[in-house]
């Protein structure tokens, strides 16, 4: 008969007796940065508002521009909710409902613009792929196809936000998440202005707008103007792990997403807190 013992098996780790509340003690080990999963990945983020509520004259040229990308890159693209969104955004709050309960209704116009993206672009073997997909299947799914289409939104479903009565975390700041937890080589946030403007280019100071070709997220921080992106996504850019810039351009003028993936600067460039290697 086998002998029984209780005799109990200790695993080595550096985190065994550690907290792992306390970052000062987890930092040897948690301060490195994560392996880089996808780093061939480019990020592509669509502006709802911007491109999509545009219609034909604005989707129909950069589905061809990207039709044209194809074989050089593998892209993960990303859409925003536009209007529709909004009046989303104001009927719920006129009925009173919880921010939790906005953001999966704005995130679904989110999946819409995402939907129509890949039909244009399916003869070239691109579909719509829901948020559990991209997180556990879309290294599988790039190896099919040259390219996804997903929602920008986070999932975050029915979580609060104490400080907004509107979803913080929108699109942009989603599709950097993305970008910044697979490695990606790069995002690329493609929207109706040539970049980010000391003002508001097109409000009541537009004549005073100075446009910045490059610029950091320390330094929008500090600032309150108005931005092309959520502002939610600054925070984010000071703690990221592998992408240290993203690029902002104007999808309406053809062939500046072409030019940002060969890595030209045809927009404005914004540095993030993530350390050069």
């Amino acid at each position: 008969m086998a002998e029984i013992t209780n005799t109990i098996k200790h695993v080595a780790s550096p985190l065994a007796r550690q907290t792992l509340q306390d970052g000062a003690l987890t930092l040897p080990v948690a301060g490195v940065r994560p392996i880089r999963m996808l780093p061939w990945l480019q990020v592509v983020k669509i502006g709802g508002r911007s491109i999509m509520d545009r219609g034909a004259e604005a989707i129909l040229p950069i589905v061809d521009e990207i039709r044209k990308l194809l074989p050089e890159h593998r892209l993960l693209i990303l859409t925003g909710a536009g209007i529709r969104a909004r009046h989303l955004y104001g009927v719920g709050l006129d009925l009173g409902l919880p921010v939790g309960s906005l953001a999966p209704l704005a995130a679904s116009e989110a999946g819409q613009n995402g939907h129509i993206l890949a039909s244009m672009l399916a003869p070239e073997g691109v579909s719509y792929v829901e948020h559990p997909t991209i997180a556990s299947q879309l290294a599988i799914h790039l190896q099919a196809a040259r390219a996804v289409v997903g929602s920008g939104f986070p999932p975050y479903h029915h979580h609060e936000f104490p400080t907004s009565r509107i979803p913080m975390h929108r699109a942009d700041t989603g599709a950097f998440l993305l970008a910044d937890a697979l490695g990606a080589a790069g995002l690329t946030i493609v929207e109706d202005v040539d970049g980010v403007y000391s003002t508001d280019p097109q409000g009541a100071d537009g004549a005073r707008a100075e446009f910045l070709p490059e610029v950091s997220a320390a330094e929008l921080a500090a600032g309150n103007g108005t931005l092309p992106f959520d502002r939610a996504l600054l925070d984010v850019m000071a703690n990221a792990r592998h992408l240290e810039r993203v690029q902002v351009v104007n999808g309406l003028v053809p062939g500046r997403l072409t030019a940002a993936l060969r890595g030209e600067h045809v927009g404005t460039l914004i540095h993030t807190g993530a350390a050069a290697r």
